[in-house]
């Protein structure tokens, strides 16, 4: 598979997984006999993507033992927020060009195709930044998508930050998104932790960009069940389920 040289892709893998109920790392938690990440790993190489780094936290150790050569890591430690686990990689991709593709370790359902589909709609429409959302009918606990009347996102509400109107969308954010690096690294430092968790959401580089006239788009997946993360035992068993009835995860 040739290279796509304009693209790195930082997978986002530092969470502890409290509700697990196991002291391993999230990301290495089992589905269908290989570890979360694995799949996650194989979607970024089939990608062709020129770098791929991989934040690291809980458990580091044991999860850079298992990461394949070539694959950058990069130490969260504390773990603040999606936004400071990118903050941690910077260095490690701010004198790069192109493109940043942000995914999860514990996102093993995701699908190249579907991947691909918000990396060619994000460069054809040159964005500074397009999201991967998915409209659910319970939407419950999730970031809420705020488009413009023209159909852009102008901003990612937080579901413990929304208020009564933004609650009522069914398009969520699924954290999965991917940013021009040069236009990222432009608003990256003024992200600010002054929300209900107490934390740094790389989501919020989203209103950052609008305030500054960058463009900022969407793409709704076609099957919201890729995009879940697995925080449960009841979420990882589901999700081997689903991975056995499909042809290997692909």
């Amino acid at each position: 598979m040739s290279k796509d040289e304009k693209l790195t892709v930082l997978v986002l893998a530092a969470g502890k997984g409290k509700r697990m109920k196991s002291d391993i790392a999230k990301v290495l938690h089992e589905v269908a006999g290989r570890p979360m990440l694995s799949y996650v790993l194989d979607r970024t190489s089939e990608l062709g993507a020129a770098r791929a780094i991989v934040v690291v936290g809980h458990k580091k150790e044991s999860v850079i033992s298992m990461l394949p050569s070539g694959v950058g890591h990069a130490v969260q430690e504390p773990q603040l927020g999606t936004g400071h686990a990118v903050m941690c990689a910077e260095n490690l991709f701010r004198d790069t060009q192109g493109d940043i593709l942000i995914l999860y370790g514990d996102v093993p359902l995701i699908t190249t195709p579907t991947i691909r589909s918000l990396l060619e709609n994000h460069r054809t429409a040159s964005n500074s930044g397009t999201i991967l959302t998915a409209v659910l009918d319970e939407p419950a606990g999730y970031g809420r998508i705020v488009r413009k009347a023209e159909g852009g996102v102008d901003s990612i509400v937080e579901h413990k930050d929304a208020g009564p109107e933004e609650l009522a969308i069914k398009e969520i954010n699924t954290g999965i998104c991917c940013f021009k690096i040069a236009d990222l690294l432009a608003v990256l430092t003024e992200i600010k932790d002054d929300n209900a968790q107490g934390e740094y959401y790389i989501t919020d580089a989203v209103g950052l960009m609008r305030s500054r006239g960058m463009r900022v788009g969407a793409v709704v997946a076609a099957n919201p069940a890729e995009t879940e993360g697995i925080n449960t035992e009841e979420q990882r068993a589901a999700a081997e389920i689903a991975m056995k009835n499909s042809s290997g995860g692909n």
